[in-house]
């Protein structure tokens, strides 16, 4: 079996932008929602608060050498910056990339998920408000895409499955949808550009049953997490003992119970018990979570995954590693992990002041057990 190779989704919204200045107030970073946030209910466990790195600013070249050497020491093969590109060449967010790509530095390895999507104000209360179209206006924008990511491909750190860089694509049906002849046309100039091709892949966002193979795509990665979830979201919110009987006894004394907003909350446990990884018709590499808390960005229009822990990630991990040992056909062993830094989602391997690096070495701790027994 192949060498085990972790990729954490990276998320460069750390740092100012005009056009978040101008839609939330000057200065707005992912830290804002983070900083703000408030527990909804008795017991939850927000804010929550970075430990080693601070509210750190990604404009500054040692936070992105303390990241990229914090996740290489615990076992982390390389990250998975999102980029954006809205079409007619709008981007948002590319700072970081193209710092880590003038600089050369950090010698990490990276590569791309494009997070070809509308954003609108749905995070903060303004659902109906669109902020930036997702958009795939004709040939010459795809040219120009194409043309931003070259000099990237080309680097030595981007990470390439035998000569072919690797290119997530988060919604493989809005691109098919919006350009079905896109990724034919990427494949085209890649060969041109020296490489073999691309190797597409399609991100955990869709199901595992739809062809992806049909749609271009190389590999995928799984949304079996997703699918263990989705039947624990949809049963009755979970109340806590203690709050149970509060209620009844209010009951009986004859106090009306006020009604107040509710957020779901789920037990990891069952959905990490549930979690079983299936193939597609493409490569499929699992995907963990270790976490999950979006109230800071959606407040009581949130999803938690409670009783979240190390140990529950661990046996995550050790559920990834199982499928993977069954595919020795596999080019790499890419276990993906979601994700590195996604704060107002409560979706961090980065240390917090609660778990510091307990995360990290969970993950550091199997791969090493797993390293031995070869």
């Amino acid at each position: 079996m192949k060498k085990i190779k972790p990729l954490a989704f990276y998320l460069p919204q750390y740092h100012p932008v005009p056009e978040n200045n101008e839609w939330w107030g000057k200065g707005f970073t992912e830290w804002t929602n983070v900083s703000k946030a408030k527990p909804l209910f008795e017991g939850h466990d927000q804010p929550i608060y970075p430990a080693d790195l601070g509210y750190y600013d990604l404009r500054l070249p040692e936070v992105r050498e303390q990241q990229a050497q914090m996740a290489k020491e615990y076992g982390v093969h390389g990250f998975i910056y999102y980029h954006y590109w809205f079409g007619s060449g709008k981007q948002l967010l590319e700072r970081v990339a193209n710092d880590v790509l003038q600089s050369g530095k950090p010698d990490f390895p990276f590569c791309f998920c494009w997070a070809n999507e509308t954003w609108s104000g749905i995070w903060h209360g303004l659902s109906e408000k669109i902020l930036v179209k997702q958009t795939y206006p004709d040939e010459q924008d795809l040219i120009a895409h194409f043309e931003y990511l070259l000099p990237f491909f080309k680097d030595s750190r981007y990470i390439k499955v035998d000569n072919k860089p690797v290119f997530i694509v988060y919604d493989a049906n809005h691109l098919n949808e919006g350009d079905p002849y896109y990724i034919t046309k990427f494949r085209e100039l890649a060969k041109k550009n020296g490489f073999d091709d691309l190797y597409f892949m399609a991100s955990n966002k869709l199901p595992d049953d739809i062809d992806f193979q049909s749609l271009g795509y190389d590999g995928k990665i799984s949304n079996a997490f997703h699918k263990a979830w989705n039947p624990h979201i949809r049963k009755k919110e979970y109340i806590s003992h203690s709050q149970y009987y509060k209620n009844r006894i209010k009951g009986l004394i004859g106090i009306k119970k006020k009604e107040q907003p509710k957020v779901r909350m789920q037990d990891a446990n069952a959905v990490v018990n549930d979690l079983q990884f299936e193939d597609s018709n493409v490569t499929t590499y699992p995907c963990i979570l270790p976490n999950w808390d979006n109230t800071p960005r959606s407040g009581y229009n949130g999803i938690i995954l409670t009783n979240n822990s190390p140990e529950l990630f661990e046996q995550q991990i050790e559920k990834a590693i199982a499928y993977l040992d069954d595919k020795k056909d596999y080019p790499e062993q890419f276990l993906i992990v979601k994700s590195w830094n996604e704060w107002a989602e409560g979706n961090i391997l980065e240390p917090d002041r609660r778990y510091g690096f307990a995360y990290l070495n969970a993950l550091k701790k199997i791969l090493n057990k797993y390293s031995q027994d070869e």
